[in-house]
């Protein structure tokens, strides 16, 4: 497949999906134009001409989820997203000229607790999480409107060196304290960032690319699953269960991005043809701890 040269402008590039991303496509020989928080201050308008020249757009931005949601959080969150993703694609359709693919994020939150989800067989969720991420996935669709591709990939937990659910886990286990939430049996649907990166490298250069995919590897597996994988990576013991009403007494409803998942499977990407370089958990964990 031929590589295009893009010049691309990004919300979230300084968080840790985006800095992979701006590392992995700059080593491509592409450019990317950061949208932060003074870009966002600005008008559409003012956006757009700021955004001028770049022929695609990546949406990453949004607050962390694992916080205590009171109702002004649960507002960040929203605002973070959805009013977000409304400016930016106001934005682009002012652009002249257009760019020509628009990608933004969801999240598996999309989908209920129980059952397997495939992105056409699936039950979404009925809490908060799932209409944000319906409303979230709303405004960036408006994109196709005025002739813009456009692919939404809904995240499951992303795993990677230096960042994520890894780094937060790490300290604990190393000093024997790893253990599951409650009894680990909640799924976990993962992707190693370095899959993610070709993912979204693959979708700019692969016009098929459009409509929602599910941004996990093909094999998910438990929060049992993880600590076991992170435990034998470490070579330390993992006993020590940390009970849920812990976390529902530190986060509130928030608790629940911990304490429950959703199996998630990845079909219009095993559809696409691609292939992923971390299938197991095993595998994921290991290279997350090289130094």
């Amino acid at each position: 497949m031929k590589e295009n040269r893009y010049i691309i402008a990004m919300s979230g590039a300084s968080g840790f999906v985006g800095s992979n991303l701006c590392r992995k496509f700059q080593e491509t020989g592409w450019e990317i134009i950061r949208l932060g928080r003074k870009e966002f201050a600005l008008s559409p308008g003012e956006l757009a001409k700021h955004m001028q020249g770049a022929s695609a757009v990546i949406n990453l931005a949004g607050a962390p989820v694992i916080s205590r949601w009171t109702e002004k959080y649960k507002k960040i969150m929203y605002d973070s997203r959805v009013g977000l993703t409304e400016k930016l694609v106001n934005a682009c359709a002012l652009m002249k000229p257009l760019p020509s693919v628009f990608l933004s994020t969801s999240a598996i939150g999309y989908y209920a607790a129980t059952g397997i989800h495939t992105e056409d067989d699936h039950v979404p969720a009925d809490d908060f999480l799932g209409h944000l991420s319906r409303d979230w996935e709303q405004e960036a669709l408006r994109a196709k409107a005025f002739g813009c591709r456009t692919a939404i990939f809904r995240f499951g937990v992303v795993l990677g060196q230096g960042g994520g659910i890894v780094k937060k886990m790490l300290l604990p286990f190393k000093l024997g304290l790893g253990g599951t939430i409650g009894n680990g049996s909640q799924p976990f649907s993962w992707i190693h960032i370095k899959d993610l990166a070709r993912v979204f490298q693959a979708a700019m250069n692969d016009s098929t690319y459009e409509g929602v995919y599910n941004m996990t590897a093909p094999n998910p597996t438990t929060n049992l699953g993880l600590t076991r994988a992170l435990g034998k990576a470490l070579s330390r013991p993992t006993i020590l269960p940390v009970p849920m009403f812990v976390l529902r007494l530190l986060y509130g409803e928030g608790a629940q991005i911990i304490t429950s998942g959703q199996t998630v499977m990845p079909k219009r990407l095993l559809d696409n043809g691609f292939q992923f370089e971390f299938a197991s958990i095993e595998d994921a964990v290991t290279c997350c701890l090289k130094s």
